[in-house]
């Protein structure tokens, strides 16, 4: 696997997930690590909705990823960039670890990585918990090319902003970026894509 410099691995198997959300600021705690086990759902929305209505978004970005690869330039490599939080796993949803894949985004990806495209995740998610969501993301099936979390000092940074310059690294080192795929507009904005897809956060009651 590819890492950059801000994806560094970190064992953490003697501390809780959910305690590790902590050292997130208060405003991006949501973000920062999974939902623990028996937790309660903050959103208003119900599953089945969220679903139909990443599906209705992921069934615009298949066909557009299936002309992509097919138009692939010679030698060109190809990327495209995940959120995870509510966008490639269930956070808000999956009371367990490992937390469940969001089935309309695992089967984008999944055609993406067994037709040669790499996956980027760039994630608000601090550092400390890279290896469980590492983890997590391969068990669920997807093919982790390279896994962007944020270091301390990234902690106090505008998120979209951090975001945008992991994006601006991917891209520095040949790929090109084809589809950024969240569920936010920090997730989306900045760039350093060709396509953007946002999935429903409801007005921000998803994290």
């Amino acid at each position: 696997m590819t890492t950059s410099p801000w994806a560094r691995r970190i064992p953490v198997a003697a501390v809780s997930l959910a305690a590790l959300a902590a050292f997130a600021t208060p405003a991006q705690a949501a973000e920062a690590a999974p939902a623990a086990a028996g937790a309660t759902s903050t959103a208003q929305v119900d599953y089945a909705t969220w679903q139909r209505d990443c599906r209705t978004v992921m069934d615009q970005a298949l066909p557009y990823v299936q002309n992509r690869v097919a138009a692939a330039g010679p030698g060109e490599k190809q990327a495209i960039v995940f959120d995870i939080d509510n966008t490639t796993l269930e956070t808000d949803f999956g009371f367990s670890y490992p937390q469940p894949a969001n089935k309309p985004v695992l089967d984008v990806a999944r055609y993406a990585q067994e037709h040669g495209v790499r996956l980027f995740f760039v994630t608000a998610r601090p550092g400390i918990i890279a290896w469980p969501t590492e983890y997590n993301l391969e068990h669920d099936g997807y093919d982790v090319s390279g896994l962007y979390v944020r270091g301390l000092f990234d902690l106090f940074k505008d998120v979209a902003a951090y975001k945008t310059a992991q994006r601006a690294d991917i891209e520095s080192q040949g790929y090109t970026i084809i589809a950024n795929i969240g569920n936010s507009a920090t997730d989306l904005t900045g760039g350093h894509a060709e396509q953007t897809f946002k999935l429903p956060d409801y007005d921000g009651q998803l994290s």
